[in-house]
């Protein structure tokens, strides 16, 4: 029986015309000088999302470490939604190599999203020197471990209006910001409008191997490069990756079927009587009664879904189709009551 994997959009397989891409890529050191490949990608991917320049980096947690050490000094403070992935799936690395220091901002707006109001108020104002300073607002649109949730384009301007009259920077983990924009029909440029510098990734729905980039001004990039290399992440011939990167980019018309794929799942699974939350975008998020045992449940049946606090999480992505949703469905429905149903 052939497992049908829903854990994650980082399971998926590079596609034949991506490895010819790799094994055909013009290449040069990117650490002497700057790898040809490289070059294209990075400019391809700044000009979509309407900033000067970008750099390719290895993970979506480097590029979001490398922001925070681009806006933060040691024991600055910084805000960012409570979940985001900064603040609990990057092993503390915002402290530990950043120096900040993470304040939590409740969903007040909703799923994933603080209120303009919570910023001002959490930024408040510049105090004497022995004061703790606040610099810097993080925001992540999708909202990972809020089931994939969307920030509208008008709060996401309120967000970064809020942020500019505190005296804050903006940065965007946008690791999914293409799923954010294919769900409000709007180009990515609209969701990065007036941030400092965002991470985007695209081995989550894209179908790369590995790689994010991060984006921002010229001399930004230019320190972020720097930065990359004092943490091990630069590259020789990266024109490999990158060329994996390029073919992935091609995958964005398509993000909505991913969309459409885990509706369908989550639409399934209200058919059963399980109250199953509508989805934004690629992910699921479905609280369960026991998600342990649920999962090794379904394991046992042939569908992998990941373990999120008392929910399971699904993420539809590009190696699966609509025929493998069904198949799950049917390989689910004898879990019903597992899954919650009444």
């Amino acid at each position: 029986m052939r497992s049908i994997d829903l854990r994650s959009d980082t399971v998926t397989q590079p596609s034949p015309e991506m490895r010819a891409a790799m094994a055909a890529a013009e290449v040069g050191d990117d650490v002497l000088e700057h790898d040809p490949t490289m070059v294209r990608l990075e400019g391809r991917v700044a000009e979509q999302l309407g900033l000067e320049a970008a750099l390719w980096v290895p993970s979506g947690c480097m590029g979001n470490l490398i922001s925070l050490m681009l806006h933060l000094e040691r024991g600055d403070r910084f805000l960012a939604p409570a979940q985001a992935h900064v603040l609990g799936s990057e092993l503390g690395t915002a402290a530990w190599l950043a120096g900040g220091m993470p304040e939590a901002l409740a969903w007040e707006a909703g799923p994933g999203r603080p209120s303009p109001a919570q910023v001002t108020k959490a930024a408040g104002s510049p105090g004497p020197y022995y004061t703790l300073r606040t610099k810097l607002l993080c925001l992540e649109n999708t909202h990972n471990f809020a089931g994939g949730a969307v920030t509208p384009q008008a709060e996401h301007r309120a967000l970064v209006a809020a942020a500019r009259a505190a005296n804050l920077a903006v940065h965007l983990d946008g690791a999914r910001i293409w799923h954010a924009a294919a769900a409000q029909d709007l180009p990515a440029s609209a969701l990065t409008e007036g941030v400092d510098t965002v991470q985007v990734c695209l081995s989550k729905g894209l179908g790369a191997p590995m790689g994010s980039l991060v984006c921002g001004s010229k001399p930004a990039m230019a320190e972020a490069r720097r930065i990359r290399k004092m943490l091990g992440g630069g590259v020789r011939q990266g024109g490999v990756v990158a060329a994996a990167g390029l073919v992935a980019l091609d995958y964005l018309p398509r993000i909505p079927e991913d969309h459409a794929k885990i509706r369908a799942l989550a639409e399934g699974l209200r058919g059963f009587g399980i109250a199953a939350p509508l989805p934004e975008t690629n992910i699921l998020l479905l609280p369960v009664p026991d998600a342990k045992a649920a999962a090794a449940a379904l394991e046992a049946a042939g569908v992998r879904a990941s373990i999120v606090g008392p929910a399971l999480r699904f993420i539809a992505h590009r190696d699966l189709t609509e025929a493998d949703i069904a198949e799950a469905l049917r390989r689910l429905a004898p879990h019903a009551r597992l899954l919650g149903a009444a």
